[in-house]
Order: C-alpha cells, then sequence, then structure tokens
C-alpha cells in the first residue's frame, strides 16, 4: 500500500510516490504579493494621512467652546475684580431694575457707589442710563436721578440716558451723549461681572473706558456665578453679532 501523498519532495534514495508537486498557485499564497499598482497604495497614504489629522481636528472643535467659555469666565472674574478708578469726563452708572421711581437693591449700590465717587472729585458729570417698561411712571435714569439728588448730587451735574433698553443700545445713548457734550473718557459703574461686556461695547464705540465695581450689590457668592456664566454667554453673542 503506498503511502499517502505528504505534498514534499522525495528524500535521496525515497520513491517520488506519494509527491504532489506545488502549483504556482500555492506559492503565491506563501509570499506577499508585491506588485500592488501605486495608485491605490498612494490613495491609502493619503487616507492614513487624513484619518492621522482628522481625530485632532475633530477634538478640538469639540473642547474648544467650552474652554474658551472657561476662559471667558475666568477674565469675567478678572475684571469683576480689577477697580480702574482714576478721574475721567464723566461717571456712567448702568441702570437696572426700579419700582416706580425707588431703586432696587441692585440699582442702589450701582448709585451708592456713582455718589462716592463724585464726592471723591472723581468727575464732575453723572450719567445715569436705563429707560422703561410699558406702564411704568419712571424710567431707571429718572429712579437713578431722583436719588442721587437725594444724595447731594447737584441736579444739574446729572445727565439722563433714557431710552435704553438694554446694555448696547444704553451705550449708544452715552455715546452720543459724550458726543454733544465733547466728553470722551468714562467710569463706568455696575455690578462686577457686568464690566467686561459693557467695557467692550465702549471700545466698539469709540469710548475711552475705565470700570469700578458697585460695593454691597446683593448679587454676590454663588449666586453671582450664575450671572457670570450668563455674562459668559452674552459676551459670545456680542462678539459673533456685534451686539
Amino acid at each position: 500500500m503506498s503511502p499517502p501523498p505528504t505534498g514534499l519532495p522525495p528524500g535521496p534514495g525515497q520513491p517520488a510516490t506519494g509527491y504532489l508537486p506545488r502549483h504556482p498557485q500555492h506559492e503565491t499564497a506563501r509570499y506577499p504579493v508585491t506588485g500592488v499598482p501605486e495608485a491605490v497604495a498612494g490613495t491609502s497614504r493619503r487616507r492614513g494621512r487624513i484619518r492621522r489629522w482628522l481625530v485632532p481636528v475633530l477634538v478640538f472643535l469639540i473642547l474648544a467652546g467650552p474652554i474658551l467659555e472657561l476662559a471667558l469666565v475666568g477674565a469675567i472674574y478678572v475684571q469683576a475684580r480689577t477697580d480702574q478708578t482714576r478721574p475721567v469726563d464723566a461717571i456712567v452708572v448702568l441702570g437696572t431694575t426700579q419700582y416706580n421711581g425707588v431703586p432696587s437693591p441692585t440699582l442702589r449700590a450701582r448709585l451708592d457707589r456713582a455718589v462716592a465717587l463724585y464726592r471723591g472729585g472723581i468727575a464732575r458729570t453723572v450719567i445715569v442710563t436705563g429707560g422703561g417698561l410699558p406702564g411704568d411712571v419712571y424710567t431707571e435714569a429718572q429712579s437713578g436721578r431722583m436719588y442721587l439728588v437725594e444724595a447731594g448730587i447737584p441736579e444739574t451735574a446729572i445727565v439722563l440716558e433714557n431710552d435704553g433698553r438694554d446694555s448696547w443700545e444704553s451705550m449708544n445713548g452715552v455715546a452720543g451723549i459724550l458726543a454733544a457734550r465733547n466728553l470722551d473718557s468714562i467710569l463706568l459703574v455696575s455690578d462686577g461681572f457686568h464690566l467686561l461686556r459693557l467695557k467692550m461695547m465702549a471700545r466698539d464705540l469709540g469710548i475711552t473706558a475705565y470700570s469700578t465695581a458697585s460695593e454691597g450689590s446683593p448679587i454676590s457668592g454663588s449666586q453671582e456665578f450664575g450671572y457670570v456664566v450668563r455674562e459668559a454667554l452674552a459676551i459670545t453673542a456680542f462678539v459673533l453679532g456685534r451686539r
């Protein structure tokens, strides 16, 4: 009985029985094919390079937004705690809620800061800003003026920006007042979280602006953080829409 084919060549002195010669296809399977067309290889290399760049770019795009917002939050906090008080042409108090002529605690804190600055000789003019809502008897600016007069600030030293419905409109109104009175530099008074955006607006309007935060505002501590986050989003919207 003949041994089964082994597929191996016969050794010395062994009969050739059972030896199966290799087919060229078998040899091809044992050794890699080296004849890959250059165009196919080039396409594969390009795809590899694209993949290597695409992943970092996607990661960057995903992380860039949150990182920028965190940086902006930090910048808001830094500006809020940086007192830039110095002599200027006018003190500008940003309006906020009032109740039938009575300033809210937040507005009162801003006005008290303006009173101290005026008494300290920082400026001879105080601009109070802010319009009113439908049905209001007084605007934010009018409420501010009454409070300042009661605090001893001469009415002739107080100028009203009486139409602004938001910070941008108020700052545009301030720009018009400054131009009409040939004034240039201002000291912005508001809650600390608000100051960075106000300074950006002033810069866009060509106003030389410095800032100081109100003291004793009820918006502080953990409550302030919520306003800071909201302000960071407002700054982003302002930068993207220039508003």
